[in-house]
């Protein structure tokens, strides 16, 4: 199986920003291309797995 789909919601810790995104679960990585924040922010980020 190539991992389940999930929906993940990102929020920068830096200016608020909010990304809902879908992602691909495989074991325990999520992957789902998110590269950085509007502000340029690329590393304090809240993650939440739904």
């Amino acid at each position: 199986m190539n991992g389940t789909r999930v929906k993940v919601t990102i929020r920068c810790k830096h200016c608020g920003e909010r990304f809902i995104l879908r992602g691909k679960k495989e074991k325990e990585r999520v992957e789902t291309g998110f590269k950085q924040c509007l502000c340029n922010n690329q590393n304090d980020f809240d993650i939440e797995l739904e």
